[in-house]
């Protein structure tokens, strides 16, 4: 059975940073291509970043390049997201997930950014 679990989420004043991690277990995680997407309050579900197998490429939408920093250790079946300059508007439910629709994925963490 997939099992995902995110953690690392939490309050956070705007500029501030956080980085998020999620621990994979009952799959073969080196050899799935990962995702995180987010939901913020009253929203639909949001690509956030994607990385291949061996974490020598990723992918992320325009608006987050440059801030975001997706990141894999296969050795812990753990992926991460490292979130700088972060904003309000990034306030949302983080969520690790198997493929790229998001349908399998944790059960989230809340990241806020407010002051």
């Amino acid at each position: 059975e997939v099992q995902l679990v995110e953690s690392g989420g939490g309050l956070v004043q705007p500029g501030g940073s956080l980085r998020l991690s999620c621990a994979a277990s009952g799959f073969t995680f080196s050899t799935n291509v990962m995702y995180w997407f987010r939901q913020a309050p009253g929203k639909g579900l949001e690509w956030v970043s994607t990385i291949n197998q061996g974490g020598g490429s990723t992918w992320y939408p325009t608006s987050l390049k440059g801030r975001f920093t997706i990141s894999r250790d296969n050795a812990k079946n753990t992926l991460y997201l490292q979130m700088n300059s972060l904003k309000t508007e990034d306030t949302a439910v983080y969520y690790c997930a198997t493929e790229p629709t998001g349908r399998t994925r944790g059960q989230g963490t809340q990241v806020t950014v407010s002051s």
